[in-house]
């Protein structure tokens, strides 16, 4: 008996099977049933995962087979689970349409294989399959399609390369068909003196002409009577049938000139379509690639190893230096640098890092050496995950998609009736002449692929949604994609969203002498001691000013009898002298908050801070905290923070979450994008009315429980919906505690998602930085996605309609069916939707040097 190998890396001829085994519960078991499965020849690895209840087994499909592996496990006495496994194919020569169709009627008739979604831009194929349906038989169905086709490990694999179209076989083979028919053209049209006349065969003279043309079809078709012959097969109405039935009955007929031009002009069309949807898969191929292919492993003895970044586990040290990618999340643990996180946030700013700090896989040291800890394995980063949801989005058709795939399906069988009518009923009934018809036939043939119509929607979908992802946004569909422009209303979370759900100070007025340094070092002095949030940010503040808790003379101050008052603040004693920190009415019966004196500090006028600074003595600056101070800060949404002595107020503190820099420009913008915003808080009344009216935003609801928001949100769907209907009404908030209200809404999109599981599986759209900027660009963009899917659809219709109308009369021949028709639209719906990479975010002027230090 063999021993079982161990888990490795599979070599590149293995395949991989995962079974569900649920009673594989321990290790006893998973030792059983690795030592079954390992009696077979050619197991290259065994991974038994004893918590999951899964067996993923690498093997060579040359010595052995999923049957078998199935047949061990069931020796070893464990029943496998039998319900419907999802797997993923890489066709890398699926490329349009009417391929994926190919493979669809394949697949439909294979036995155990359920759910089928392809995916033409990522050349990729998944099917649901139940238990028996082994890869095998996945793979024969595909390739009696006519395509290669290989399993994918996981949806994280890189997009199939590929060599550059213009160097394929059948480009060689197109160009050299090309030539024939010049030539042939030639001798016919130009120097028809030339072309003599060769054989006659069943009473039709064949010239060179028409055997350069005959040659053209047999070296650029080719391919296409190759693809006619799978689709006839597969019972596939694509055009590749209609293009071989074209080219076929055109040499049939006596008329290779056309056939021939049929046949090179389509080929010419496939390389451009090609060439076209390889630009799309660029796109995806540039977010795979953002992940480094190596790390660099400090192991305990302190040397360095280089290894494959997917062979990091969680607790590994790797050592980044600046330039390098960072390979996996994970934690800083030593060094400091400014990394540059675009890949993943879209932020432009290099942002600080230092231990303790979260670094993400895929983002870029611009200084400085980091050890960072791993706390993710590389299929399980921020950045795969954000690839595999890209990748994901493609599969789910969106209404427009799932429209035209209906049209097309009852378009192109009525067009193909109307071809063979055009042929045969009026010579047949009218005398016409018979080969005029033929080519009208012929025309409307070509014209009724629907290639161009079917692409101008997934094309669209895939370019807006790689172009969102490279600046910061991950859009989980295609139809979210689409209802992000639709939706009328924007309702907005505050805490988190529009603020920055931190605490912090804003305001600081000394009193009766004391300057702003020492209110602050006292302030903070107690508030040390407190683990009160406010405390916290009165501390966080002091720090950031660089005010350390020592006595004026630079000795350490001694704080002793630490108090905290509930609900009311926090006592203690600094070298000896009673201070209090906390709410006004803290000071009830203390030191007297109704006539205090500002210190103006050089002169500053009581005016210039907002008061009136009336006298009520013999000094200036007399001021009254309590009508005016508190109510003044109050009503701009601030905490109020009192501190002083059992004698003396010594200063005012104002505490508030701070709104976001860019949160008035996104509200602004967005509201001249016509986007009707609206707030939603569980904050109180003031605070609500305060922030809403410093970013702009007009209507706002406060105090709400999180399932009051989400009755809102139906409100404002019935409120602004008008005679049509409900209104769509997005949500914008932190993806937790808004989750009822994300969930309601229209679409879902949440702030922050960045290394947050739980944002970037439940949310529809996830903002993947804090950065209220890219709010403004996902509406533009959705806004413009509609627009070019729109644009596309009519614009094809439009075209095949003028082209029909025009094929009876003659204005419309083969050449301009298939140049305009099918070649002209294919790229053109493609280069057109590919403006969407164009689109960028704004950044308002003054932003765009902030970074938020690592936090």
């Amino acid at each position: 008996m063999s021993e079982a190998p161990s888990p490795s890396t599979p070599p590149d001829s293995s395949r991989t099977l995962e079974l569900r085994v649920p009673d594989m519960d321990c290790p006893t078991c998973a030792g059983k049933v690795e030592n079954s499965v390992g009696r077979l020849d050619g197991i290259d690895g065994i991974d038994p995962r004893v918590t999951s209840g899964r067996l993923v087994v690498d093997y060579d499909p040359t010595l052995t087979d999923e049957s078998r592996i199935r047949e061990r496990v069931r020796a070893a006495g464990y029943e496998i689970d039998g319900r419907a496994a999802e797997r993923t194919f890489s066709v890398p020569g699926m490329d349009c349409a009417s391929c994926a169709s190919k493979v669809e009627n394949a697949l439909e008739r294979t036995d155990g294989v359920d759910d089928i979604e392809t995916r033409p831009a990522s050349g990729r194929v998944t099917v649901t399959v139940a238990d028996g349906a082994d890869s095998e038989t996945v793979l024969g169905a595909i390739e009696s399609a006519g395509y290669d086709a290989s399993p994918a490990a996981d949806d994280s694999d890189p997009i199939d390369d590929r060599d550059s179209v213009w160097k394929s076989r059948r480009a060689v083979g197109t160009a050299v068909g090309a030539v024939l028919v010049t030539i042939g053209m030639t001798l016919e049209f130009v120097f028809p003196a030339l072309d003599p006349a060769l054989a006659t065969l069943a009473g039709r003279t064949y010239e060179l002409s028409h055997l350069l043309f005959i040659a053209a079809v047999a070296v650029a078709g080719t391919p296409i009577l190759r693809n006619g012959y799978y689709s006839v097969r597969n019972r596939s109405l694509d055009i590749d049938f209609l293009m071989s039935l074209g080219i076929v009955a055109s040499v049939a007929a006596h008329h290779p000139f056309e056939g021939a031009m049929l046949a090179v002009l389509f080929s010419v069309a496939e390389l451009l379509e090609r060439f076209s949807m390889d630009r799309a898969r660029d796109s995806l191929r540039e977010l795979m690639d953002l992940s480094p292919d190596t790390a660099t492993v400090k192991r305990e003895d302190g040397t360095e190893e280089t290894i494959p970044a997917d062979e990091l586990t969680v607790g590994d040290t790797v050592i980044v230096r600046p330039g390098e990618k960072v390979p996996a999340d994970g934690v800083v643990l030593e060094g400091e640098s400014a990394i540059d996180q675009s890949p993943i946030t879209g932020e432009s700013v290099p942002v600080d890092k230092a231990a303790g700090d979260e670094v993400f896989a895929g983002t870029i040291p611009e200084s400085g050496y980091l050890e960072v800890e791993v706390e993710s394995e590389a299929d399980d980063s921020t950045i795969a995950r954000i690839v595999r949801m890209v990748e994901d989005a493609e599969r789910e058709k969106t209404d427009r998609e799932q429209f035209i795939d209906r049209f097309a399906s009852v378009y192109t069988p009525i067009v193909v009736v109307l071809a063979v009518a055009a042929v045969v009923v009026p010579p047949a009934l009218f005398g016409a002449s018979w080969s005029y018809w033929f080519v009208v036939g012929l025309t409307l043939l070509v014209i009724s692929c629907p290639c161009a119509l079917v692409i101008s929607t997934p094309v669209s979908v895939v370019s807006g949604i790689t172009s969102a992802a490279r600046n910061g946004v991950l859009i989980k569909g295609g139809k979210h994609l689409e209802a992000v422009g639709d939706s009328d209303v924007l309702a907005v979370d505050k805490t988190g969203t529009l603020t920055e759900g931190d605490l912090t100070v804003t305001d600081v007025i000394s009193l009766e002498g004391t300057n702003e340094d020492d209110l602050l070092r006292r302030a903070s002095a107690l508030e040390r001691r407190s683990e009160h949030p406010i405390g916290q940010a009165i501390v966080g503040y002091a720090d950031e000013q660089g005010i350390a808790a020592d006595s004026e003379d630079g000795t350490e101050s001694e704080v002793s009898n630490f108090e905290a008052l509930t609900g009311k603040g926090v006592r203690a004693e600094i070298d000896g002298t009673t201070h209090y920190v906390g709410k006004p009415s803290l000071f009830d019966g203390l030191a007297d908050l109704e006539h205090v004196h500002a210190t103006t500090d050089g002169g500053v006028a009581l005016a210039e801070m907002g008061y009136s600074g009336e006298s009520q003595c013999d000094r200036e600056g007399c001021l009254d905290v309590l009508s005016e101070v508190v109510p003044d800060l109050q009503s701009e949404g601030k905490t109020v923070v009192i501190v002083g002595t059992e004698e003396r107020p010594l200063g005012v503190i104002g505490v508030a979450d701070r709104v976001r820099p860019e949160a008035k420009w996104a509200v602004s913008q967005l509201q001249d994008q016509g986007v009707r915003v609206v707030m939603l808080t569980g904050d109180n009344e003031g605070t609500a009315r305060a922030i809403a009216s410093e970013v702009g935003i007009e209507e706002y609801h406060a105090e709400l429980l999180p399932d009051e928001k989400l009755e809102w949100i139906r409100r404002l769907e019935d409120e602004y919906g008008g005679e049509d209907g409900e209104a769509h009404v997005a949500m914008v908030g932190d993806g937790i505690n808004d989750a009822p209200a994300l969930a309601t809404a229209s679409v879902g999109i949440a702030m922050g998602a960045a290394g947050t599981d739980t944002a970037l599986e439940t949310a529809d759209v996830a903002l993947m930085g804090d950065d209220l900027t890219r709010l403004p660009y996902l509406y533009e963009l959705s806004g413009k996605a509609n627009g070019v899917i729109r644009q596309n659809v009519w614009s094809s219709l439009a075209v095949k309609a003028v082209l029909a109308a025009g094929a009876p009369f003659g204005i419309v021949t083969v050449i301009h069916a298939v140049v305009i028709g099918d070649m002209g639209m294919s790229l053109g719906v493609t280069g057109n939707a590919m403006r969407l990479a164009n689109v960028e975010p704004d950044t308002p002027d003054g932003l765009e040097g902030r970074g938020d230090g690592g936090h």
